[in-house]
């Protein structure tokens, strides 16, 4: 079992935001690999918030579909990577028409395979809702959950994150 976190919640939860502060207290040298794509004002926006709320420390890194690589990559030069997050890369995997549970293997063979290097994984819980009405909708749920299931199996520690309190579901306590 990897050492790594999967950290779990809804939007605006505070999921993030945990992340952020294990990550300045686990590593020396953070890393802040972000999936997210600026396709629109509003979403440009989003980014920068996000971009001006974390610490100065982080090494930005920008990858929207191609995880596994840039994840090995950047283990290579930082002690703590912060994934942010696992719900935009299945979208954006989804809108490029790509085999999202083949991905989801490759990134969990990834995480496996790095030892030296903590990954926190931040990700949207969207099964607690509603069924959605639509086919795309209910595949991006079932698609979604069956990533949490395979990344809760081989992280260490895995957290849900409600109204800003982390609930550990799997393994420690978060190191605040």
């Amino acid at each position: 079992m990897s050492r790594h976190v999967l950290i779990l919640g809804g939007a605006r939860s505070g999921k993030t935001s945990l992340a952020e502060r294990v990550a300045m207290r686990l590593g020396s040298r953070p890393a802040y690999l972000a999936t997210a794509e600026a396709l629109d004002d509003e979403m440009t926006e989003r980014v920068a918030a996000h971009q001006r709320s974390r610490s100065a420390r982080f090494a930005t890194v920008e990858e929207p579909l191609e995880l596994p690589e840039a994840l090995f990559a950047t283990a290579q030069q930082h002690d703590v990577i912060l994934v942010d997050c696992l719900t935009l890369w299945i979208t954006n995997l989804l809108s490029m028409e790509r085999d999202v549970a083949d991905e989801v293997e490759v990134l969990a063979d990834t995480l496996q395979s790095i030892e030296s290097t903590r990954v926190l994984l931040v990700s949207n819980e969207v099964g607690l809702g509603i069924v959605p009405d639509n086919a795309l909708a209910r595949t991006f749920r079932d698609l979604t959950g069956s990533a949490h299931q395979r990344l809760g199996e081989i992280c260490s520690d895995v957290y849900f994150v409600a109204a800003g309190i982390p609930m550990v579901v799997k393994g420690k306590p978060p190191e605040l």
